[in-house]
């Protein structure tokens, strides 16, 4: 392998982090789904079966066929929403980062997201479509009006949310495992909402197909994000290297820099006296440049050569009142420690 096909530290670790190549089933995944969103559409905007398959279904209310399971269903659609959904999956992609010492899983999700909304979003808002809630006609597509159902954003954040662990998965095994996980929730999903009357049935559809096209174009995409990737990890070093304390230079001067180089004195301040050479034994003894004399240097004598001093006398200070003690402390008959030979 030559130097410039080499691929990055974090590939090199794992390769099966390699990134996707567009084979040959993308393909077919990609132009089937093509097909299927572009007949959705052009079905809902014709007023074709599609339109009144989604009246047969909204006025069968399944809300009220199987209430049992209404308040399970409630809860359930929550898979869709895209704030609990996207939070729950960021942090396992973001320990996955941490494991594999990459950003790919969290730029990966974030691409998606970015992807979805723009997409999703901007279809929503040119078609209106009201919801089933909200329909004024009988057998109408309910089309160009204030609504923004049109495709099911539930679903399709579904799909994108809960696929892209398997799109990120390093095995095959884990890949399968994660592809039916996806498919289960994003198919639950969709159809609460048909049950919930909140969804037309072609909404759900159509927001299958924006959901599977989003992850199939990920892999266009991989290279934007590794240079993505090169450029945040760039930041975060500088930033790192920013929040470094800073060394705080010693007292002592160095030799070779500013600090060693003499002060010149201030007017008001008296000139330093020179240093003094050490007399050695012997030698005679003069001035020198300071005026004041200097002795000869005596020879240090060790504590075991000094002459013993013994203390006489007492070493308190005479006081005028004080009675001085005999010179004897024990008479002849017995007395006490303490008393003199005069004192009772």
């Amino acid at each position: 392998m030559r130097t410039e096909d080499k691929l990055p530290a974090s590939e090199e670790r794992r390769p099966d982090l390699a990134r996707p190549r567009m084979t040959r089933t993308r393909f077919w995944l990609l132009g089937t789904t093509l097909a299927v969103y572009a007949a959705t559409v052009i079905g809902v905007l014709t007023t074709s079966w599609l339109v009144k398959l989604d009246w047969q279904i909204m006025l069968f209310r399944p809300y009220k066929q199987w209430p049992e399971f209404h308040t399970f269903l409630d809860y359930f659609v929550v898979m869709g929403q895209r704030g609990p959904t996207a939070v729950a999956v960021a942090a396992w992609l973001g320990w996955c980062c941490y494991r594999q010492r990459t950003l790919r899983p969290l730029l990966a999700l974030g691409t998606s997201l970015l992807l979805l909304n723009a997409t999703v979003g901007a279809v929503k808002i040119g078609f209106g479509r009201l919801g089933p809630h909200y329909a004024t006609t009988v057998g109408s597509n309910e089309m160009w009006g204030t609504g923004d159902i049109f495709p099911s954003g539930h679903t399709a954040n579904a799909v994108v949310t809960w696929g892209i662990l398997a799109y990120l998965a390093t095995t095959p095994v884990a890949r399968r495992v994660a592809s039916l996980i996806a498919a289960g929730f994003a198919f639950g999903v969709g159809m609460t909402t048909v049950y919930l009357g909140t969804h037309w049935l072609s909404d759900v559809v159509l927001g299958w197909a924006a959901g599977v096209l989003v992850l199939l174009a990920l892999p266009w995409l991989e290279p934007a994000m590794a240079r993505a990737e090169v450029l945040l990890l760039a930041l975060w070093r500088r930033m790192r290297e920013g929040w470094a304390p800073v060394p705080v230079p010693s007292g002592r001067p160095v030799a070779g820099t500013p600090l060693a180089t003499p002060r010149a004195a201030r007017d008001d301040e008296l000139p330093a006296r020179e240093p003094v050479g050490v007399v050695r034994p012997g030698a005679a003894t003069g001035r020198g440049a300071d005026p004041r004399p200097h002795h000869p240097v005596r020879q240090h004598t060790v504590r075991s050569e000094r002459t013993p001093v013994t203390p006489v006398g007492s070493r308190r200070p005479p006081h005028a009142d004080r009675v001085p003690r005999a010179t004897t402390p024990f008479g002849p008959t017995g007395a006490s420690r303490g008393r003199t030979a005069t004192g009772g």
